[in-house]
């Protein structure tokens, strides 16, 4: 039952977040999470009760005027959006704290409930759900009752806005000149995010509710560029956090401090979400560390063994020695391969049949010579190109045209070709290879 609400709050919590973190504005959950509480207070003094509608008006109220004030800040005030935001909702969450102090005495309201939450305490004050004889009575928590609303609430209006919500959010302008109200829109999830700070404090906390507005968008947008899979992303790892944090709230702990010992499940849930983005920063596919650095040795050892048969063809071209040793000289100073990778780029151009070394002299095959000769076409192209369109002066073209040669394929080299007008010597006075040489 506890892991049934924190999954449905986590849902709920990420939802909205989807906009927020895609357009640049995460903290801006921070902040309406925050600034909410001087609305629950209000509406804990004006009701008396907590289960009452104007909790939710004040809330929403309160964190929609944080918004807004955040947004005159910036642009009448000029302040920075960061410092916008950060002085707006550490005084809207100060004035929370001190009326949630105020009304402890006289409300049933716990201040350390409203930000850490009691999601363990959830399933001792339950409601029988059904419908008759269609649906059989399910007792569900009545701290999930509210969850449930504004899940179903956000889930709606998402679907039914998603073409005018992603226009707005990625193009704001555009959205104006079809017609469509960009700030209107923008409040629009700013009242749903503050309504679910509202659903979700009793059972996660107001402070547990930003890890889930925050972190399964902001790990979702690591794993895929596509908003519709961003958005289905945010849920499934908002919903993993929840069942892991839950998982290991019971079992972790013991592993350090014995048998029967466990801790808060919310806090659990947020470890899990941290957990879950920091594993998406190291392993994701295409922007994590890991994968990073994967890319960048490839490119490293792809640009060495390409320098590597630009030496060869350059030696021959000029009739000079092209022995083990010149070879291996030649690419640890002049081509700067370095020392220790000298060894692994010369068995790599002999696996991949681009050159061999026969009675202590290297020489290329004949795809070694056409994949030598595409790049040194591509290098005295860049060289030619540079000295009829800059200021450059000859001795500074080898190494601008060396970094570009490496990116040059053959399409882009034939553009190059008629910008030069078929030039076939390049400033050096050396013959620039045919396309098809070889």
């Amino acid at each position: 039952m506890v892991m049934l609400v924190g999954v449905t709050a986590a849902i709920a919590c990420a939802l909205p977040g989807i906009f927020l973190v895609v357009r640049g504005m995460g903290l801006m959950g921070d902040a309406i999470s925050h600034a909410i509480l001087p609305g629950i207070a209000i509406g804990f003094l004006l009701s008396g009760s907590r289960d009452s509608v104007w909790m939710f008006l004040g809330a929403a109220i309160a964190g929609v005027a944080a918004a807004m004030l955040t947004q005159v800040l910036h642009r009448v005030g000029r302040v920075e959006r960061g410092a916008a935001m950060g002085t707006v909702f550490t005084i809207f969450f100060s004035v929370g704290l001190v009326l949630m102090v105020q009304t402890a005495n006289s409300v049933d309201i716990d201040p350390h409930c409203v930000l850490y939450g009691a999601i363990e305490l959830a399933p001792l004050n339950t409601l029988s759900i059904g419908l008759g004889s269609v649906i059989a009575p399910v007792d569900l928590p009545q701290g999930m009752m509210p969850i449930l609303a504004v899940l179903a609430i956000s889930a709606l209006i998402l679907a039914l806005l998603w073409k005018e919500l992603r226009l707005s959010h990625f193009d704001p302008n555009l959205a104006r000149t079809l017609g469509f109200n960009a700030d209107v829109l923008l409040q629009l999830i700013m009242v749903l995010t503050a309504a679910t700070c509202v659903a979700c404090f009793e059972a996660v906390g107001s402070v547990m509710t930003v890890t889930f507005i925050i972190a399964p968008s902001a790990t979702a947008l690591l794993l895929s560029r596509r908003l519709v899979v961003v958005a289905l992303l945010s849920v499934v790892l908002a919903a993993a956090a929840a069942i892991l944090g839950h998982i290991a709230a019971i079992t972790v702990p013991g592993w350090f401090f014995g048998e029967g010992i466990d801790t808060s499940s919310s806090g659990m849930m947020a470890v899990a979400a941290g957990v879950l983005f920091m594993a998406a920063v190291i392993f994701s596919p295409q922007r994590g560390v890991v994968s990073k650095r994967v890319a960048l040795r490839r490119l490293s050892s792809t640009v060495a063994i390409e320098d590597a048969l630009g030496l060869l063809y350059r030696l021959l071209e000029r009739g000079e020695s092209t022995s083990d040793e010149d070879v291996r000289r030649l690419l640890s100073s002049d081509v700067r391969v370095g020392a220790r990778r000298v060894n692994s780029v010369l068995k790599t151009v002999q696996r991949r049949s681009l050159g061999a070394c026969a009675s202590g002299q290297w020489a290329l095959t004949n795809h070694g010579r056409r994949e030598a000769a595409g790049l040194v076409r591509a290098h005295r192209l860049w060289e030619t190109y540079l000295s009829m369109r800059s200021d450059m002066p000859l001795s500074h073209l080898h190494s601008a045209a060396e970094r570009l040669e490496h990116v040059t394929d053959a399409a882009l080299a034939g553009a190059l070709e008629k910008e030069v007008g078929g030039a076939t010597m390049d400033p050096h006075g050396r013959e620039i290879p045919d396309g098809g040489s070889g």
